[in-house]
């Protein structure tokens, strides 16, 4: 059966917890103390979840979300999408930083509910939507941020031509990425790397060395 009520599904079974590097933020996220963390995905099948991504702050979007807050001309008074929003942190972060607007996009329809608690903890505005944007020519907006989208060829190939075509059309792309394989070697301009604490549960070091890109 689905799930009736995503936000209270959150509240119940993830915690409000400072994101390690960014920690100006702070997000409903499920841990070891968490009911969500250890969920198989058979059983995250009986709910009628899917895999919950918006649950964990992921290195690459953490690397954006740092550079933003730490750059804030890069997004002030801008209209922003954070695209594969997951939890909303790097949206989240371009509104603290000064954006105009930002809305967010994952396919998940459950993130939708991840993205308004998140916003809220925070006291900032951030629209969502569940449409795949990939079917579209992108929006004209002033910046796109995409955090952590390199895991699959297929699915990294048509990302990147889609971002490529908004770079194209004069909005800013930023891109965060921890050296997942499938992630470019080149058209992309090294703006900074960070040092990102994570779990073994998520990745297979503790400390994950990601950058952010800017697409050339």
């Amino acid at each position: 059966m689905p799930i009736a009520d995503p936000a209270a599904f959150i509240l119940e079974n993830t915690r409000l917890q400072a994101v390690p590097h960014a920690p100006e933020i702070s997000l409903w996220l499920a841990d070891e103390i968490t009911p969500i963390w250890r969920l198989t995905e058979e059983e995250l099948g009986e709910l009628g979840l899917p895999p919950p991504f918006w649950a964990f702050a992921w290195a690459g979007g953490q690397a954006v979300a740092r550079w933003l807050l730490d750059n804030p001309s890069e997004v002030a008074g801008r209209t922003v999408l954070d695209f594969a929003t997951g939890s909303g942190l790097v949206g989240i972060a371009a509104m603290k930083a000064g954006a105009a607007s930002v809305l967010g996009t994952d396919i998940d329809p459950f993130c939708g509910a991840a993205v308004a608690l998140n916003a809220e903890a925070n006291g900032v505005a951030m629209a969502f939507t569940d449409r795949n944007l990939l079917d579209a020519p992108p929006p004209p907006v002033d910046v796109i941020c995409a955090g952590d989208v390199c895991y699959e060829k297929p699915m990294t190939d048509r990302v990147l031509d889609w971002l490529g075509q908004a770079r194209a059309n004069g909005t800013r792309v930023l891109v965060g990425d921890p050296g997942r394989t499938y992630f470019p070697k080149s058209g992309l301009n090294f703006l900074a790397e960070y040092r990102v604490p994570t779990t073994r549960e998520l990745e297979d070091q503790e400390i994950k060395r990601s950058a952010v890109w800017a697409m050339a």
